[in-house]
């Protein structure tokens, strides 16, 4: 029987949808962080394929989601292509900058990404071998926009004002680093996908401050041509696109790009997304993070009212965002028996 994720990419309405969740494996878990410590730190952690794999198989244990996606993170990819990376405790990543075209064209050569990353291929033909059956395995990178706000700011702002000002002063500089992602989110991808992942997803996590001709240029053009080079080389395999506070412009994203699947934050409403996105088939999303902080009966009945809404079509069921790490684990709970029951 097929899987139940692969069956609503493939655009299947169920009767009940898949359930996964964006950082389910992490700090909001007490085995998650006896782990990390183990590990010692961050990137260790991602760059050990033992404990890498065991994470991901955490909550999977714990909660039996439909999917497990692999642990990584989007910023691997920038450190394979040259730049320094490390985590400041309490505050998140830094990266090195690349701000002008000199910079970017020092960078490492795409491919420079399956040395470099063999790690986390190694996690995924681990998890391959010892995921449950029935459950999906997800490969993921981030999309290329999103990269280049951190590999510009060399962290993470709240307006994406670093990457936005070189786009505006140099832009065939800023279009040659969005192109070196490209290319080597194309490969880091497949080789996921020839590890065993049975479904990438792009998290295009800043599109939101994207607006008119540059969300064409640098959300949708570079997203379609990363699902059209992993389709080519793989023929089937599902692509989510996860193109964060897009607004209207999720309407005809799926269209845009190729996606099988697109998914959403909290930021929209179910309802209004089966009418105007649901229709071009699978969507993911959309419950509030926040909902896993406080539970009680508004938990159960906005999860409730997502997956009612949208019943009438292809759908897996997850969080607008990633959970956080002060959420209850019960609550997780309480949110699948909420979406089985409804």
């Amino acid at each position: 029987m097929t899987k139940l994720m692969l069956r609503a990419l493939a655009g299947e309405t169920l009767p009940t949808p898949p359930i996964w969740m964006m950082r389910q494996a992490g700090r909001y878990l007490p085995e998650y962080r006896a782990t990390r410590a183990q590990a010692g730190d961050f990137l260790s952690l991602c760059y050990a394929p033992d404990l890498a794999a065991e994470v991901t198989l955490q909550p999977i244990r714990r909660y039996g989601f439909d999917a497990a996606i692999l642990f990584a993170d989007i910023l691997l990819l920038p450190q394979a292509l040259g730049a320094d990376l490390w985590f400041v405790t309490g505050e998140g990543p830094r990266l090195s900058t690349i701000t002008t075209a000199q910079q970017v064209a020092a960078l490492k050569p795409a491919d420079a990404v399956h040395e470099h990353l063999a790690p986390v291929y190694e996690t995924v033909r681990i998890l391959s071998r010892e995921l449950p059956r029935e459950t999906t395995l997800i490969g993921f990178a981030g999309a290329p926009w999103t990269v280049a706000t951190y590999m510009v700011a060399g962290r993470g702002t709240p307006d994406q004002g670093p990457a936005h000002a070189m786009k505006a002063a140099d832009r065939a500089a800023f279009s040659a680093l969005i192109e070196r992602i490209t290319e080597a989110t194309i490969l880091y991808l497949s080789a996921q996908i020839e590890a065993g992942a049975e479904v990438v997803k792009l998290f295009d996590s800043w599109a939101g401050s994207l607006k008119g001709q540059d969300f064409d240029d640098f959300a949708i053009t570079p997203t379609r041509r990363i699902i059209a080079a992993l389709k080519e080389r793989h023929p089937g395999i599902p692509v989510i696109a996860f193109p964060r506070e897009a607004g209207e412009r999720y309407i005809g994203f799926a269209r845009a790009t190729g996606a099988d699947c697109v998914a959403l934050d909290n930021s929209v409403s179910a309802e209004w997304a089966a009418s105007a996105v649901q229709s071009d088939g699978c969507v993911q999303g959309n419950l509030a993070p926040r909902h896993l902080v406080t539970g009680g009966p508004e938990l159960v009945a906005e999860a409730q009212r997502i997956t009612r809404a949208l019943r009438g079509g292809p759908h897996i069921f997850n969080l607008g965002h990633g959970i956080t790490p002060d959420a209850d684990p019960d609550n997780v709970t309480a949110m699948i028996e909420a979406v089985r029951s409804a």
